[in-house]
């Protein structure tokens, strides 16, 4: 039976990896403290800090594949001086934040990436985590970099933001959407491809990343998908940032919103991934998805990214838009 190891397993995309690797008759062990959750049926927990030096004792034997989630070094590290030699394929998940531009539209897996000079930086710790591994593992690792990863669930509540707020009554603000794009995988698709990659030991880096859609078709999709036929507010980037209104994520934010300048993040080649038998739901699909899991968890829940209701209402008044 084929053995994977999975370094995390109990939050929402390792979760999503465990269930596939299990449905495909898997032994799956997750290693991980467990403070996420528990891991889907089927697969065992090894509860264990990775920060103490016995943290891989309860995952003995040769592994098929090891799947490692993290991007700190500390975990990264010493993950790779306990596993590597006993690991036939390995796959670490970075990311497309990474690559050191974004303006170039279409930029495959050959683009420039950041120098890690300071590792407490997301970007900077991908990037030594990309190389160490490299270093450890030669041609056995496949370097998974996704772009934006959504779907039901989603503790960012980046994409999620739009199909809730479409769920409102009242005026929906908006960037403008004109050179802008969204460019998003479904948690289910990469974690169905990362399963798959790592049985046919695929390696190299490969951006997993989904369809480039315009901005303007995503909100007018989201909007359709939660049945909302009324007014889309735009407001230009120096009119948003002078009401504190924050790009891509967090709070106070319109999310998936990102300066012009950097509107190439969400135009990655996707080639090498659907080369590799990675697949694309369509946008309907994931949305509706996501709605429904926005309306089970209720719209008007507080939220890590968006605006508050309170906080869109004032910037319409203070425009004279509302």
């Amino acid at each position: 039976m084929r053995r994977v190891l999975v370094l995390g397993g109990t939050g929402w995309l390792g979760r999503e990896i465990t269930q596939r690797a299990v449905a495909e008759g898997a032994e799956v062990i997750c290693l991980a403290r467990g403070d996420s959750g528990s891991v889907p049926d089927g697969a065992r927990l090894v509860r264990a800090d990775r920060l103490s030096a016995q943290a891989y004792d309860g995952v003995a034997g040769e592994w098929d594949d090891v799947i490692e989630l993290s991007h700190d070094p500390r975990f990264v590290d010493p993950a790779l001086d306990a596993l590597a030699s006993r690991a036939a394929h390995w796959t670490l998940v970075s990311s497309v934040s990474v690559y050191s531009r974004n303006d170039e539209p279409d930029a495959d897996e050959s683009a420039a990436v950041v120098e890690p000079r300071d590792t407490s930086e997301y970007a900077d710790a991908k990037v030594a985590a990309e190389r160490s591994s490299l270093e450890h593992l030669g041609d056995r690792l496949l370097v998974a970099r996704p772009g934006l990863i959504v779907g039901p669930g989603d503790p960012s509540d980046r994409f999620g933001y739009w199909p809730a707020r479409f769920s409102r009554s009242g005026p929906v603000l908006a960037p403008t959407t004109a050179d802008r794009f969204v460019q998003a995988i479904d948690v289910s698709d990469l974690a169905a491809w990362i399963e798959r990659a790592g049985r046919d030991r695929l390696s190299g880096a490969v951006n997993a990343v989904g369809e480039v859609i315009p901005l303007a078709e995503f909100l007018h999709a989201a909007a359709e998908v939660a049945g909302y036929d009324g007014e889309v507010v735009e407001l230009s980037d120096e009119a948003l940032l002078a009401h504190d209104v924050q790009y891509w994520a967090g709070p106070r934010s319109l999310p998936l919103w990102l300066p012009l300048s950097d509107a190439a993040f969400a135009q990655r080649s996707g080639a090498a991934y659907l080369a590799s038998g990675g697949i694309r739901r369509s946008l309907h699909e994931t949305l509706s998805r996501v709605h429904a899991d926005e309306l089970a968890r209720g719209i008007d829940r507080e939220r890590r990214s968006g605006l508050g209701t309170g906080d869109e209402r004032a910037i319409l008044v203070a425009r004279r838009l509302l």
